[in-house]
């Protein structure tokens, strides 16, 4: 099938919810992906952040592989080794107690904001329900983690969202103050970094605020690790750069290096809140997804991350006062950078040249695999100043 006929079939048969990009991606190596004219292209996109170790890694792939000829799917009715084993390993190493597996960063939001309700409704009745959220930032796409979403924008249309969310400003500890003086609330959601918002990183002391918060009216604080998780801004997860432990984590992207996969990981504070029935998934922790994790999260030792630190302080470095780059923000390897020139033109010169990136808000925005080689990495960079210079 031609190019022009793979868009064409999707664009008579998918729903028209997505300003898809015109390149029609067929196979992919690394950092490197290809079209169906065989033209080569530096991703540093990802999949939005999910291809933790680019296209097609060997090892995950053999992993996977190994899995899919073994048990594919078993249900949550039965025990199976994957799964067991990815919960004791994300234990262990963030100090979590229990994880939950579902299959998106939206259902681990859900899963966080269920707990959140019941550990309030628990030690305190039914009207603690309020869940504290911050404004531009991103939870998901169901009406729930939609209403969490502190962005109208998403809203539009699809009201009414689920009750019970409440926005604070980004920084202001003294509005979050006011909310938990002014309702009944029963946790705390934030993201590290705002990835939607325009890959913003929160003030450490803000986050070591809603911490003494929390800890202070007995609150749960949920980190949303969906896209900062999983080595991308240079530690396991972003909150272990902020000097606070959650009490709930969620990821998913790329923990499974490419396959769907979401977790609700709970700490001490409510790692017992959900009993038999309080909530499920058919396709929560599958075995071959589970597989692909643990082939993803083995790697990521420190030095892996050392090089995901040494791989941003270079683009840092190189885009900070780049001729038409007014700003670069960011964490690690998920990094925002506001031009002079429209994002969308800036992604089109790039196209052009070889050089595949996203955007986030008015700003471009990189999510390149943690281990993309430092020459490809060296000559996408390039591309870009190019076309951030190109006023």
């Amino acid at each position: 099938m031609s190019e022009n006929g793979i868009m064409a079939l999707d664009r008579e048969y998918v729903a028209d919810t997505y300003a898809r990009f015109p390149v029609a991606i067929v196979s992919g190596s690394g950092a490197l992906c290809r079209d169906e004219n065989g033209r080569e292209y530096i991703d540093l996109g990802t999949g939005i952040a999910v291809n933790t170790f680019g296209y097609a890694d060997e090892a995950w792939a053999d992993a996977v592989t190994k899995q899919l000829h073994t048990l594919q799917h078993a249900s949550n009715l039965y025990y199976t080794a994957p799964c067991a084993r990815l919960a004791e390993m994300l234990c262990q190493r963030t100090g979590m107690k229990k994880v939950f597996f579902g299959n998106s960063g939206a259902e681990a939001n859900e899963c966080a904001i269920k707990v959140a309700r019941k550990y309030a409704q628990d030690k305190r009745g039914p009207e603690y329900f309020h869940i504290i959220t911050l404004k531009n930032s991103f939870h998901g796409r169901t009406l729930t983690t939609l209403a969490a979403t502190g962005q109208d924008v998403f809203h539009k249309s699809f009201t009414p969202l689920t009750p019970g969310f409440l926005y604070a400003d980004p920084g202001d500890l003294a509005g979050v103050e006011k909310l938990v003086a002014e309702h009944k609330c029963a946790g705390i959601l934030f993201e590290p970094v705002q990835g939607e918002g325009g890959v913003m990183p929160l003030d450490p002391a803000f986050v070591r605020g809603l911490r003494e918060i929390c800890d202070r009216e007995d609150l749960l604080l949920m980190a949303d690790e969906v896209q900062t998780g999983n080595g991308r801004t240079g530690t396991l997860y972003a909150y272990m750069q902020f000097g606070i432990v959650p009490d709930v984590v969620t990821t998913a992207k790329g923990l499974a290096g490419g396959l769907p996969l979401g977790a609700c990981m709970m700490g001490e504070k409510c790692c017992h809140v959900l009993g038999r029935g309080d909530h499920g998934s058919t396709f929560g922790g599958n075995p071959v997804a589970c597989a692909g994790a643990l082939s993803v999260l083995s790697r990521l030792d420190e030095d892996l991350l050392a090089g995901v630190r040494e791989r941003s302080d270079y683009i840092f470095n190189e885009l900070t006062g780049a001729k038409g780059v007014e700003s670069v923000s960011g964490l690690g390897l998920m990094i925002g950078i506001k031009g002079q020139r429209k994002s969308a033109d800036v992604l089109a010169a790039c196209r052009e040249k070889g050089v595949l990136c996203l955007t986030a808000k008015d700003r471009v925005r990189l999510l390149p695999p943690l281990n993309i080689p430092m020459d490809l990495l060296k000559k996408a960079v390039g591309v870009l100043k190019e076309a951030f210079a190109d006023i």
